[in-house]
């Protein structure tokens, strides 16, 4: 099975082999995956960070050995965007990418205490189905984006992400960072935000916004109305 690495700013992930199939998911800039299928013009796929799998144009991954991944180093951006110089020139690179170093900074990295703030970047950044960059994020990637560039890598869906974690008995217990999931009428985890306190929580919903929570669930201040039904909430770390 042969590598991959993405080498567009953001690469649609899609259900099948085609550009008017869904997109189910998304890759960043460095991000690697494992080849399953080449048909020449897509690549099947299989995302190193979560194992989603899905169709990519082959024009977007750059095939790659398995040694070369091996003693790649590299540093997550940790920055809303990044101009990054590569042989093609310049591209414009969203929070959560990957870029090429010569040596790994380890100093690099994001303390979780901030993950809060670096959540607070992404306000009013618009819903996207499927999307995880600052360009556009659902509910999970938008979560999964932020775990990632604080060092922790998370599933993509949001009823996956429901699975890790304590449960936690009141929402008076929670943290920032802690993880709160909503349910439909069916009682299927459909959305997933993060607490920045023990009140508050941000989301993407439409856009990426700051609600109240209650143990009824989000209440949106403009809409007057409750949006989401509150199933439980999980501390991850």
């Amino acid at each position: 099975m042969s590598k991959g690495i993405c080498t567009v700013s953001v690469a649609a992930l899609r259900a099948d082999h085609s550009h008017q199939s869904e997109m189910t998911s998304q890759l960043l800039y460095g991000e690697t995956v494992s080849i399953l299928k080449n048909d020449g013009k897509f690549m099947k796929v299989k995302m190193d960070i979560d194992g989603y799998e899905g169709w990519v144009d082959a024009q977007q991954i750059a095939e790659v050995t398995e040694e070369i991944l091996s003693k790649r180093a590299f540093e997550i951006i940790t920055t809303p965007f990044k101009t990054y110089n590569t042989r093609q020139g310049k591209i414009l690179l969203s929070l959560g990418s990957e870029v090429g170093v010569e040596h790994r900074n380890e100093n690099n990295a994001l303390q979780l205490e901030d993950i809060s703030e670096t959540a607070e970047q992404f306000l009013n950044v618009p819903y996207l189905w499927s999307g995880r960059s600052v360009f556009g994020v659902d509910c999970s990637g938008f979560v999964q984006l932020l775990y990632k560039v604080h060092g922790i890598n998370l599933p993509r869906d949001a009823y996956q992400q429901a699975e890790l974690g304590e449960v936690l008995s009141f929402i008076e217990e929670s943290k920032p960072g802690d993880l709160a999931f909503f349910e439909n009428e069916e009682g299927v985890i459909t959305h997933v935000g993060m607490m920045l306190n023990d009140h508050e929580i941000i989301h993407a919903y439409g856009k990426v916004r700051i609600d109240s929570l209650d143990s009824t669930g989000i209440y949106n201040r403009e809409l007057k109305k409750h949006t989401h039904k509150l199933r439980f909430l999980r501390s991850i770390f």
